[in-house]
């Protein structure tokens, strides 16, 4: 059975590594190699062990072709002095707990620790090299002879603390992570025996969406290192941003194998987005590659994001990479001190150990030189030969050291006490397993957590039974920060995120806070004001959004509101009509008062109308001046002054009044002046048939006297006063505010009421027009000197031509200009009959006085005047008396 279980067990780490071959009929196993594990191991004289993984290189370098040779654990090559701070950090720790009296007396600590070269493969065999105690995979067995294995420091990124925290797990064997901060650790069915001194993602990733929704940033790039790490990180990212509805322009990932086809695809994918906001979730190691392929593509005016693994990392914060990374904002760790660390790193030469391989390889890699009689190869990248140059690694030296080199000289991140933030995990991490260790030796017996309230014993104990001391931890470091772990195995404290120089992000159980020190923060761009980083621009108001097809949310159009609708904030997703007596300004974003439009008198328009109507009625008037001072001559008077000025009540602001009065008062008074003509025109008639008649037939001839023409005048004002009574009783106009033909104006107009009734008023006039043009036609040749029929003819004619053409005007047109036609056809129609039948007797009386006898203009007297009108000599002098007789009625 126990072959079996070994089997079984074999089996499941062979996935990792296949390391073992069963040969024989009797099945024994037999190692077929070693791994190749570098770190620093101090475990004589020390009762416990505390074992450490750190990626203190880069890389390892890939086998060539590892199916023709014997396969052989990688080398590793680039060093990495940000991991050989760590290291050398946590060996400053645990030589501060050996130190301490005031916990585990009597018992000092030890360590292992292993390189994991940043990738899982040797994360995975450094795993296996504490399980089984040797360096070789069984992991089942623990064959050291030296003091025991108490837990993990690691194992670096998270994507190597997941694989080294399953392996581990299974034996519930307690890891602290320092910088696995990937949100998926936090699940306890999967890592049951990992700790860690670091706040996970979630936290990290709200406190980035936080910042991109208090810029106002809603069109965002993502990239993210190929790893848990990266992957899980921008997940949750995206999740908190989404709900704030922040677009994603495009998410690329960062290959964790090299690979400079990808790199350079996610190079062109930053070029071509329109997005100036990238957040980058990545460590230092794997974003480097990236960095050195953006530095010549000249991509500037961009603000990078960045996750706490490369914020405040020297390997990216370089100056060659400032004119594109120059004002990234970046999230780091909360920073904390460690008093005689600095004196601790600077204690490093290659003298003091000349069998340590790490320590000359610092050497050399620090001051670029070659230390004599090293077995450490020169500095290494296999990756040359793929991009052409060498990625960041010092370039190989012939140059000797001397061992009188200065560490203080040296600018990087080794002797950088400045940013306390990883290191300063990897101190509580020890100091956390040194506390629960002394918790664990100082348990008093019978009060323990165990069964039978029983406690473990400091030189005998399980796994399980530190880890639950572990999980119950409850220290203050030296600085008063209080460190414990919470039920997800994370640490639990206040104030964990912070941004680099320009806020502060707090997140507690009571909830997050978030202050931004805008003065703080450099801007990368010539403006130095902060990015706008939009899909498309905000809708300003006066328009709403509109959705683009095939498109995220964050990418739409902005419509512009239809008349008579604004919108009156920014991005509004609609456009809301105005009231009825309101209508949209120019820009759409207001809704104003219509313009209220008529004919008014102080328009040009309205102002020449009205001057026309009172040149009119002068005309009119001193027409009639010159009829009452030639009064005893034969011309006859009449007087058009009424409806001249009727114009005036259609000119001005409509009111109740002036639309109740302006159509009747027109309406009498052509009445009023057509009843005149009309009984001219039928006295003439009536005189020209008597010219026909014999002298036998004289006797019984009818003729028009005067007061016959006044009762004429009489019944017609009569007959019109009725209809207009009736009209402005029944269905009488009023003022109407008209909204349907012109959005942006209220046209103020007479509503006129009763169209029948209105119609009936003025066909009233119509029927007396057509009267007197028939009446007027037939006394056409009237044989004298003056024919008055004539003129009446004309003047009925252009009667019938302005008012026949007033009505398809009138119906064609609106608002004011609906007025004017109107006005324009009473003055036309006026000025008409004012020209064809007064201007010719004016022509008579003032400039032919010698004319105006009735001797001349009844045809008895002979003129020599060319210009007299024709006479017929056919006519008797009865008829002449005749017509005399009813020009004088006139007076």
């Amino acid at each position: 059975m126990a072959n079996m279980k070994l089997y079984l067990l074999l089996g499941l780490f062979s996935f990792f590594l296949p390391m073992l071959v069963i040969q024989g009929a009797e099945g024994i196993c037999r190692l077929l190699g070693k791994f190749d594990l570098h770190g620093y191991v101090e475990s004589e004289n020390h009762m416990m062990i505390i074992g450490g993984m750190f990626p203190i290189h880069f890389r390892t370098i890939p086998e060539k072709e590892p199916t023709t040779s014997e396969p052989v654990s990688p080398k590793s090559e680039g060093f990495n002095f940000r991991g050989f701070h760590w290291a050398r950090a946590m060996i400053h720790a645990i030589q501060e707990v050996n130190n301490r009296l005031d916990f585990l007396p009597n018992i000092t600590l030890g360590y292992h620790i292993y390189d994991t070269c940043f990738t899982t493969s040797k994360t995975v065999e450094g795993t296996l090299a504490y399980l089984t105690g040797q360096n070789e995979t069984m992991p089942n067995f623990r064959c050291s002879a030296g003091a025991p294995l108490v837990a993990i420091i690691g194992a670096g990124g998270s994507t190597l603390t997941i694989a080294s925290s399953r392996i581990v797990g299974l034996y519930y064997f307690p890891e602290l992570g320092y910088a696995s901060s990937c949100s998926v650790l936090s699940d306890k069915y999967q890592f049951s025996s990992l700790l860690c001194t670091i706040l996970n993602d979630n936290h990290q990733s709200l406190a980035m969406a936080e910042l991109v929704r208090h810029f106002g940033w809603v069109w965002i790039g993502t990239i993210a290192a190929d790893d848990d790490y990266g992957k899980y990180g921008i997940k949750y990212f995206k999740q908190h941003v989404e709900k704030s509805g922040i677009c994603i322009a495009f998410s690329d990932t960062i290959p964790k194998i090299f690979s400079r086809e990808k790199i350079l695809a996610v190079v062109e994918a930053i070029k071509e987005s329109t997005a100036n906001i990238i957040v980058m979730y990545s460590s230092d190691i794997d974003l480097s590659p990236l960095m050195e392929e953006i530095a010549p593509s000249n991509i500037t005016g961009k603000t990078w994001i960045a996750s706490e693994a490369w914020s405040t990392s020297a390997l990216i914060a370089k100056s060659e990479y400032f004119s594109f990374l120059g004002g990234t904002i970046g999230f780091g760790v909360w920073r904390g001190d460690m008093p005689g660390l600095k004196d601790f790193l600077l204690d490093v030469h290659p003298d003091n150990d000349a069998s340590d391989d790490l320590t000359i390889e610092f050497w050399q890699t620090a001051f670029n030189c070659t230390w004599s009689n090293s077995r450490v190869p020169y500095n290494t990248d296999f990756r040359i030969n793929v991009t052409g140059r060498e990625s960041g690694v010092h370039p190989v030296s012939d140059q000797l050291c001397t061992g009188k080199e200065k560490l203080e000289d040296i600018k990087n991140t080794y002797l950088d006490i400045s940013e306390f933030r990883i290191t300063h995990k990897v101190y509580k991490a020890v100091f956390t397993v040194a506390h629960a260790l002394n918790n664990l030796d100082t348990c008093a017996e019978g009060s323990g957590p165990f069964p039978k309230n029983s406690c473990a014993i400091i030189y005998d104990f399980e796994p399980w039974q530190l880890m639950y001391y572990l999980k119950n931890v409850k220290f203050t470091t030296f600085d008063n920060e209080l460190v414990k772990i919470d039920d997800n195995g994370d640490l639990n404290e206040t104030g964990e995120i912070s941004f680099v120089k320009i806020g502060i992000y707090n997140d507690t159980k009571a909830g997050h806070e978030m202050k931004i020190y805008n003065d703080s923060i450099f801007w990368n761009i010539p403006t130095l004001n902060p990015l706008c980083s939009v899909c498309t621009e905000n809708c300003q108001p006066g328009t709403r959004k509109g959705i683009r097809h095939g498109m995220p949310v964050c990418c739409f159009v902005c419509i512009p509101c239809a008349d008579g609708e604004i919108s009156n904030e920014t991005d509004a997703r609609e456009c809301f009509p105005c009231r009825d007596d309101y209508w949209s300004n120019t820009l759409k974003n207001e809704c104003v008062l219509k313009k209220v439009e008529f004919l008014a008198y102080d328009e040009a328009l309205g102002t020449s109308l009205v001057a026309l109507s009172l040149f009119g009625a002068c005309i009119v008037l001193s027409v009639t001046i010159v009829y009452r001072m030639h009064r005893d001559t034969a011309l006859m008077k009449l007087s058009l002054v009424i409806t001249l000025l009727t114009s005036f009540f259609f000119v001005g602001q409509p009111e109740e009044w002036s639309c109740q009065i302006r159509q009747v008062t027109l309406a009498m008074g052509f009445s009023l002046c057509l009843s005149y003509i009309l009984g001219k025109t039928i006295a003439l008639l009536l005189t020209y048939r008597g010219s026909k008649l014999k002298a036998a037939e004289k006797h019984d001839h009818i003729s028009m006297q005067a007061l016959h023409q006044k009762l004429l005048v009489l019944i017609s004002v009569i007959i019109e006063v009725c209809i207009c009574m009736a009209y402005l009783t029944c269905i009488p106009p009023y003022v109407y505010t008209n909204m349907e033909f012109q959005n942006v104006k209220i046209i103020l107009e007479c509503n006129e009421g009763s169209i029948e009734f209105l119609c009936t008023m003025f066909g009233f006039d119509v029927f007396l027009a057509v009267l007197c043009f028939i009446t007027a036609f037939k006394a056409r040749k009237l044989p004298d000197n003056f024919n008055e029929a004539k003129f009446i003819t004309f003047g009925m004619l252009v009667f019938f031509i302005v008012w026949i053409s007033f009505v398809p005007a009138y119906l064609s047109t609106r608002g004011k200009f609906k007025v004017v036609v109107e006005i324009f056809a009473i003055l036309a129609s006026s000025f008409g009959l004012l020209g064809c039948i007064f201007l010719p007797k004016c022509y008579i009386i003032l400039l032919k006085p010698e004319r105006n006898t009735e001797e001349i203009i009844s045809g008895k007297a002979t003129t020599n005047d060319k210009s007299a009108p024709s006479t017929s000599t056919s006519c008797t002098s009865e008829v002449t008396n005749s017509a005399l007789s009813t020009m004088v009625l006139d007076e």
